[in-house]
């Protein structure tokens, strides 16, 4: 059944060490968690605050806010308050912005601690991360790399951008701080792979992984889904950010459906389709388009097969919790757990299957509600 794991779809994840940004953990054993940034002005609260929770309500697991002067981090306390999702607080140079930041209430500090200035200013940031139970993120970045770094390996490749991270994390390292966690980012993905690839090789500590600068949404989709996907398939990754121009809940829809199809997380309805063909005896596009919208507000786990013939129908239905399969005369079959079910007509289709998961997740989350209680008694 759709649950089950065979052995072709294991993954073997890197083994690293486990941090926390806030409640949530990054790395070692825990889920691979999705996270996105705002692109509101962070000074505008009640703006930003709105999207963090069209974030929250789509699934973001982190929250990135970026804090470029005193006005953004003097908000941060504010927009903090009023979520419940983690947030970190994007810096780049200015150290006083970290260390306001880490007082704000931020979860995680987005720095590289070489950029930041003198030994006394780093000391200064790690001491109010540790003193604010705040991890750190070192953030390195193919278009942004050290000056001497470009010298001596004459542009951007994979190595002079593991050297950088391997700078940051010495810095850290040698003020005892460990907290903490790193990404390499580029835009190529073969450089991002490579990069993320031999810094996977050179440390143990959790890996934010993504293809940054990746375009809109349809380019950047497939640019993540082919260098995250490359990397969470060697098991490397242990937080993923799809970077997207685009309204940033669709980076946590991508991810989401990057890890689900890859088995490595499930969230909401899996549908299964077929691209249709003239066998069809129903209008698949159309049905899928308007049966994934209407189903959007799920987050139980489940898979759909909709397939409009029965070459494959009955097949795919084998592997799912709810199989839909067009039938002649406008009469279709629907299949249960893989069993047939019952027959439907054309007029009710999305209709019925809206209220068939819609049961089915009631039912889960019922079972799942009363084994916590049991569990708690």
């Amino acid at each position: 059944m759709s649950g089950e794991v065979r052995p072709y779809r294991q993954i073997y994840r890197r083994k690293s060490r486990q941090i926390f940004v806030g409640k949530v953990p990054v790395g070692g054993d825990a889920p691979i968690t999705v996270q996105s940034m705002t692109n509101t002005p962070t000074p505008d609260v009640k703006a930003t605050v709105a999207q963090i929770h069209a974030l929250e309500k789509a699934g973001a697991d982190i929250v990135r806010v970026s804090c470029p002067d005193e006005a953004s981090t003097a908000a941060l306390k504010d927009i903090i308050s009023q979520v419940s999702v983690p947030i970190v607080a994007d810096i780049h140079f200015h150290y006083k912005r970290a260390i306001e930041s880490a007082k704000a209430g931020a979860a995680c500090l987005r720095i590289n601690p070489g950029n930041i200035g003198s030994d006394e200013r780093v000391r200064e940031v790690i001491k109010a991360a540790k003193d604010h139970n705040c991890s750190i993120r070192i953030g390195v970045n193919a278009g942004s790399l050290e000056r001497e770094l470009l010298e001596q390996f004459g542009e951007p490749c994979p190595e002079a951008m593991v050297q950088s991270a391997l700078r940051h994390i010495k810095i850290l390292e040698d003020h005892d701080f460990f907290n903490f966690k790193i990404s390499c980012k580029a835009s190529d993905v073969f450089l991002a792979v490579a990069a993320y690839q031999q810094l996977a090789d050179a440390c143990d500590y959790p890996l934010h992984v993504g293809v940054t600068e990746a375009g809109g949404l349809r380019t950047g989709t497939i640019k993540s889904s082919i260098g995250i996907g490359s990397l969470l398939w060697a098991g490397i990754g242990d937080t993923i950010r799809v970077s997207l121009t685009a309204d940033p809940v669709e980076e946590i829809k991508v991810g989401f459906d990057i890890l689900k199809s890859m088995g490595l997380r499930h969230r909401g309805v899996n549908v299964i389709s077929c691209p249709s063909c003239s066998r069809q005896q129903f209008d698949v596009i159309e049905t899928v388009k308007v049966l994934e919208e209407r189903l959007a507000h799920i987050t139980t786990p489940m898979t759909v097969s909709v397939i409009g013939c029965i070459v494959n129908g009955p097949g795919e239905a084998l592997m799912t919790d709810i199989g839909f399969t067009g039938g002649g005369r406008g009469t279709h079959q629907v299949y249960i757990k893989g069993q047939p079910a019952h027959r439907l007509k054309d007029e009710s289709i999305v209709d019925h299957l809206v209220h068939l998961v819609e049961e089915k997740a009631a039912e889960i989350e019922k079972k799942q509600a009363e084994q916590q209680q049991g569990s708690a008694a």
